[in-house]
C-alpha cells in the first residue's frame, strides 16, 4: 500500500490523465508498476501451462486501460479495482484464444478456503462470476478485486464505500456461492 503523499500523487496523476495528460498517465503506470505486477503474479500463481507471463498480463491490462476514455478515476483503490477487472478479462481472453488454437485444456485453481475444492476451469470461474454478478453485483465485485486483483480488504471497502466487516461478509458469502456453483452438476 502506498503512503499518504504517494496516494495524493496518484490521485493527482489520475485527475491529470483524465484531463488528457499522457505524461501523467505514464508516470502513474511507472509508479504503480510493481503493484500491478504483484496483482498479475497473484492471478497467475495457480496457473499451469499458461504462456502468458506476469509482464505480458500487466502490459495487456495497461493497453486496455489506456483504451478507456474519460474514466472518472477517484483514487488508487478505484484504479486498482478496475485494473483487476481488466486483468481477469485479459486472462480469460488469453485462455479462450489458446483453446481456439486447440492447445491443451487449462485449469486455474480458485482458492476458496473450503475443503474438497479441486481445480476449476477458468471459463467455469468466469461464467460463475458472471452469474453471481447478475444476482449480486457487490459480491461479484469483491471477488474480482480480492481474488483477481489481490486487493486488501481495506482497499475494497474504500472502493465500495462500505465497512471492512461488510467486505469480509461479502467475500465469505461469495466464496460459498462460487463453491456451490463450481460443483459438478451430476454430484
Amino acid at each position: 500500500m502506498l503512503e499518504r503523499s504517494a496516494s495524493d500523487e496518484v490521485r493527482a496523476l489520475l485527475g491529470a490523465w483524465r484531463a488528457g495528460d499522457q505524461a501523467a498517465r505514464d508516470r502513474l503506470f511507472e509508479m504503480l508498476y510493481a503493484e500491478l505486477r504483484q496483482a498479475a503474479a497473484g492471478m497467475l500463481r495457480g496457473e499451469r501451462d499458461v504462456s502468458l507471463a506476469v509482464g505480458d498480463l500487466v502490459h495487456e491490462t495497461i493497453l486496455k486501460l489506456i483504451a478507456l476514455n474519460q474514466i472518472d478515476w477517484q483514487d488508487r483503490a478505484h484504479f486498482m479495482a478496475l485494473t483487476s477487472v481488466m486483468m481477469r478479462r485479459a486472462l480469460v481472453e488469453h485462455v479462450r484464444a489458446k483453446r481456439r488454437d486447440k492447445r491443451r485444456h487449462l485449469k486455474v485453481e480458485l482458492t476458496t478456503n473450503l475443503p474438497d475444492v479441486g481445480n476449476a476451469d477458468l471459463d467455469e470461474i468466469n461464467d460463475a462470476l458472471e452469474r453471481l454478478a447478475r444476482i449480486d453485483r457487490e459480491r461479484a465485485e469483491v471477488v474480482e478485486m480480492r481474488y483477481f486483483g489481490g486487493m486488501e480488504i481495506a482497499d475494497i471497502a474504500a472502493v465500495l464505500d462500505v465497512s471492512e466487516s461488510t467486505i469480509k461478509r461479502r467475500w465469505q458469502a461469495a466464496r460459498l456461492w462460487l463453491y456451490e456453483a463450481l460443483q459438478p452438476q451430476n454430484a
